[in-house]
């Protein structure tokens, strides 16, 4: 007598039954703001006939950071999928009321970022918390939030994450940025909520606001396949040709003075204690002060603005126990993410 076939159990979001082997997209009902005005959260959902890990891709939880939502739709058009193992459920819009309206926060002016788990009965930004941790969050194993510099800042791609846990290192390692952090959780973010319910969890910043940047989106395609490889999801090992180094520690340094700020460093360049990294002139260019590193170590992430004020955090460095070889994983990083881009594609490395 031949034993039949186990068939993996569908999965179900938000009411909707997704068999194994099947792909499809389901709207996810969210709060809404008005009787007449229904809202809901995109979701992708590829739910393999193979066994597996289920890996969520979040982006624009800040609804202005939109270098996510490219990164997830070259996603779901890769090949690889068609042979995948376990789930995907990718989310390109979180923040769909921010979305809209080109901006960072919910209408109720709260941070999605820091309302999780959230509640039913809360805050607008409560509300969806609550159902982007329900619905998706405590049905995952591990998570990619996808995410850009904020507040008029731009950000060198790089992972942060819990690196003292050992699974979610190899996920940031394999993700490839030459940078990958240790950092902390923030009360009532995503990430905190995941690990809570140890949903092992990588968070990708890359690019600025309201933009597309080509190096950030590519670097970010690339790192989600890896970590599918890494997690046996996709077939293949992560593709990497440079060095991913851990970093000790990172710090902002900030204005010393209002004035107009001219940038004088890239972003990725490593800098030493005591090198100027802008300077910062008056309105009629008289009175200069130069901005000091007071460390050694790689600019990760910078101010776009030119209009500055006392104490406003300017770049970001990240230190390194051999920051000289953090340049050089930098350098073939951007070596081979830039090639092959046409013409217009180039990203703004960091000159203003």
């Amino acid at each position: 007598m031949t034993k039949s076939k186990s068939v993996r159990p569908s999965f179900v979001l938000a009411g909707h039954e997704v068999e194994a082997g099947e792909r499809t997209h389901v709207n996810v009902p969210l709060p809404s703001q008005s009787s007449y005005m229904p809202i809901s959260m995109p979701v992708h959902v590829v739910h393999a006939k193979r066994d597996g890990p289920t890996l969520f891709l979040s982006a624009a939880v800040h609804g202005d950071e939109i270098n996510g939502i490219e990164i997830i739709r070259q996603v779901m058009a890769h090949s690889a999928l068609n042979r995948m193992r376990g789930t995907l459920i990718a989310v390109p819009i979180v923040n769909v009321y921010g979305f809209t309206t080109h901006t960072r926060y919910l209408p109720d002016r709260r941070d999605l970022n820091r309302s999780f788990p959230g509640s039913q009965h809360g805050s607008l930004a409560s509300r969806l918390a609550y159902v982007f941790a329900s619905e998706i969050i405590d049905r995952c194993t591990h998570g990619i939030d996808l995410h850009t510099g904020a507040n008029h800042r731009t950000n060198h791609p790089h992972i942060r994450a819990n690196l003292d846990d050992q699974e979610t290192e190899i996920m940031a390692r394999a993700f490839g940025t030459p940078v990958i952090i240790n950092a902390n959780m923030r009360d009532g973010s995503l990430r905190q909520y995941a690990a809570e319910k140890n949903v092992k969890t990588l968070l990708y910043e890359a690019g600025e606001a309201l933009r597309f940047n080509s190096l950030a989106i590519r670097a970010g395609v690339r790192g989600v396949l890896n970590v599918m490889r890494v997690l046996d999801m996709i077939g293949g090992k992560p593709s990497l040709d440079h060095s991913v180094i851990k970093a000790s520690e990172s710090q902002w340094v900030r204005a010393p003075k209002n004035g107009l700020l001219r940038v004088e460093v890239h972003q990725g360049t490593r800098i030493e204690k005591g090198d100027t990294l802008g300077t910062i002139s008056d309105a009629i260019g008289k009175h200069d002060a130069s901005v000091i590193s007071p460390v050694t170590g790689i600019v990760i992430g910078r101010t776009n603005l030119p209009v500055v004020n006392e104490g406003d955090a300017l770049f970001h460095i990240a230190r390194f126990n051999d920051s000289a070889k953090v340049e050089s994983a930098i350098e073939t990083f951007h070596s081979t993410h830039i090639e092959g881009l046409g013409p217009g594609d180039y990203p703004d490395l960091g000159v203003v």
